[in-house]
């Protein structure tokens, strides 16, 4: 694991302007096949999540699971982890409004276009995946119903749909987003995930 986290951060600070050389040498020594682009944090711990119920280990798998920090930065990662940088088979999950940044990225990259699209976002997804109810369990295994009822009780989120209310609540509080994308994995409880996550697992 520790290897793995050295490769994110060396190829963030190579998106970031600086060199490559490190990050090959550590994709070498991983033996990475395939790079999964994703937008944020929240993804990545889903992901993770979701792999760790299925028993698998992507590292050892040779799949790099990274975190661009915004849909913006697929072009910049696609050109670095992609045919034209280390020459890695490229996959992800896009939110459907970030959807061109995902094609243009692919293209300029000369990948063969092979991401994932969810409806809104992933946490929209698993919503609907596990119902409003479920969501509101796991809110409160959490010990948060009382900042979700506070929540709740604002002008703003009368009238909204329940859905809309949960999507919007995960986003309140910094690191709620990223806790919960594990959580609401967890709580499927074996379950089928949302088909965008399922299918990005069961294509690597």
């Amino acid at each position: 694991m520790a290897d793995m986290d050295a490769f994110r951060d060396e190829i963030a600070r190579w998106a970031a302007g600086g060199a490559g050389d490190t990050a090959a040498e550590l994709a070498a020594g991983l033996g990475l096949r395939t790079a999964v682009l994703l937008e944020g944090p929240s993804d990545l711990a889903a992901v993770q999540a979701l792999a760790a119920r299925e028993d698998r280990d992507l590292t050892a798998e040779g799949v790099a699971v990274v975190s661009m920090g915004g849909a913006m930065s697929v072009g910049r990662y696609a050109g670095l982890l992609g045919p034209p940088g280390l020459g890695l088979r490229l996959t992800g999950l896009s939110d459907a409004r970030e959807e061109p940044f995902y094609v243009r990225g692919w293209q300029r990259a000369g990948a063969e276009r092979d991401f994932h699209v969810c409806v809104a976002d992933l946490e929209d997804e698993m919503i609907r995946a596990l119902g409003p109810a479920r969501v509101e369990e796991v809110i409160r295994a959490e010990d948060e119903l009382r900042p979700w009822q506070t929540f709740l009780a604002q002008p703003a989120q009368h009238g909204r749909p329940r859905e809309q209310q949960l999507r919007r609540f995960l986003s309140t509080k910094k690191g709620r987003k990223i806790r919960y994308g594990s959580l609401l994995v967890e709580a499927l409880d074996g379950g089928r995930p949302p088909a965008p996550l399922a299918d990005l697992l069961a294509g690597l």
